[in-house]
C-alpha cells in the first residue's frame, strides 16, 4: 500500500482531513513521506535552492553570522543553528566564509535541526564532524547566544486553507470524489468567527506551525540573546490567496496527483511569525531578498568572482540576477529578523 492508498482508506473510514493534514502526510510520512524517503533537491532534482544557484549566497550569510558574533561582543560561546539544512550546502557556504573571522569558528557549536535521515547523510558527507544534529530545536541546548538560519523552512510547515462562500467561511479539506479518488472539497469551521472579512471566493492559509516556530524563537532569543534569520518566499503583509504548489522534476504538478513524491509548500506567513516573536519579547524586522543580499554587498562580491575568473562572467551575471532580480527570487523572497537588544548586520534602520 503507498500513501495515496493509505490516505484514501484513512479519509474513508474517518472522513475528509484538512490541507495541514495532508501536508504532513505528504512530506513526513515515515514510511511514503518526501522529506522522509526520497528528497530530491539540485539540478537534478525537484527543485532548487538559493545556496545551490551561486556560492555567494552562503558566503554572505557567513559574513552576517560572524559580523553579527563580533557586533555581540565577540561571545566565547555561540550556537550556529540552522535548520531544514538540506544537503549541507548554505552551511558548508557559511562556515568556509565565517573562517575569515578569527575567533568565531572556536566560539561556534554548530547544529543543524533535521528530521530527514536521507538529508542527514548528505549532510555528514558534506560537512563531517564539525556539527551535531537535533531532530527539534528543542534539542540544541539553551544557554548561550544563537545565530540561527532557516532558508526555505516556513513554506514546508502544515497550513489550513479557507474559503469565502456566499453563506460564509468554509475549510477546504482533502476527501474522495465520486471515483474514489483524492479531491479538494469544502467543510464547515468552528473558526468561522475568528477569520477576516473577505469577498466571496477569497482564500485565506493559516499555519499554526509556522506562528509557533516563531513563537519558539521569540522566546529563545529573548531569553539566551543573538538572531534568527527566516528566509522563504511569501507575503510581508497580512493577505489571502492559495499558494499551496507541489513542484516534481522543477515543474508545478496537480497537489494530489502524486502524495509523497513532489515537494509541497505554501507561502511563509510572515506577518504571523512576527507577530508570535514579538509577543514572547523579541523585535522581528523583514526585508526583501534584494534588499538584504545588496547592503551584505553582493554586487561586490560578484564583481570579485568575475576579476578572479573573468570566463566565467556570464554565469555569475545569470547567478546574481537569479537571487536578486525582482522578477526572479529578489522580491518573491523575504529575510526576517528575530532579535532583541540589537540590531542584526542589514537591518539597520533606512538613514
Amino acid at each position: 500500500m503507498g500513501l495515496r492508498d493509505r490516505l484514501r482508506a484513512q479519509i474513508s473510514a474517518g472522513g475528509p482531513i484538512s490541507v495541514g493534514q495532508y501536508m504532513t502526510a505528504c512530506l513526513h510520512d515515515p514510511d511514503f513521506g518526501y522529506y522522509a524517503t526520497r528528497p530530491a533537491i539540485g539540478a537534478d532534482g525537484d527543485f532548487l535552492t538559493a545556496p545551490m544557484v551561486s556560492q555567494m549566497f552562503g558566503e554572505l550569510l557567513g559574513v552576517w553570522a560572524a559580523s553579527a558574533w563580533e557586533l555581540m561582543g565577540r561571545p566565547d560561546e555561540l550556537r550556529l543553528i540552522e535548520m531544514g539544512p538540506g544537503d549541507g550546502t548554505l552551511m558548508g557556504d557559511i562556515l568556509k566564509a565565517a573562517r575569515h573571522a578569527p575567533g568565531f569558528l572556536d566560539a561556534a557549536d554548530v547544529w543543524l535541526v533535521e528530521t530527514s535521515a536521507p538529508l542527514r547523510v548528505l549532510q555528514a558527507e558534506r560537512l563531517g564532524e564539525i556539527v551535531r544534529w537535533a531532530s527539534h530545536l528543542a534539542e540544541v541546548p539553551e544557554g548561550a547566544p544563537t545565530l540561527l538560519i532557516a532558508n526555505e523552512l516556513l513554506d514546508c510547515l502544515p497550513a489550513r486553507q479557507f474559503v469565502r462562500t456566499p453563506i460564509g467561511w468554509a475549510e477546504q479539506v482533502v476527501g474522495l470524489g465520486a471515483d474514489g479518488e483524492l479531491s479538494f472539497g469544502l467543510a464547515d469551521t468552528p473558526a468561522a468567527g475568528l477569520l477576516p472579512q473577505a469577498a466571496v471566493g477569497q482564500v485565506f492559509e493559516q499555519s499554526a506551525a509556522q506562528a509557533a516556530l516563531g513563537a519558539e524563537l521569540g522566546r529563545r532569543i529573548a531569553a539566551d540573546g543573538g538572531a534568527a534569520l527566516l528566509i522563504d518566499y511569501g507575503r510581508a503583509e497580512p493577505g489571502f490567496g492559495d499558494t499551496l504548489q507541489a513542484l516534481r522534476r522543477h515543474e508545478k504538478v496537480d497537489p494530489l496527483a502524486c502524495p509523497g513524491e513532489a515537494d509541497l509548500t505554501v507561502h511563509a506567513d510572515f506577518p504571523s511569525v512576527m507577530a508570535a516573536a514579538r509577543a514572547e519579547g523579541a523585535e522581528a524586522r523583514i526585508l526583501t531578498q534584494t534588499d538584504f543580499l545588496a547592503r551584505l554587498g553582493i554586487g561586490e562580491r560578484a564583481e570579485a568572482l568575475v576579476r578572479g575568473a573573468p570566463e566565467r562572467s556570464a554565469v555569475i551575471g545569470r547567478q546574481l540576477t537569479r537571487l536578486i532580480a525582482a522578477d526572479q527570487m529578489g522580491e518573491l523572497f523575504k529575510v526576517c529578523a528575530i532579535y532583541t537588544d540589537w540590531t542584526p548586520p542589514a537591518f539597520e534602520p533606512d538613514p
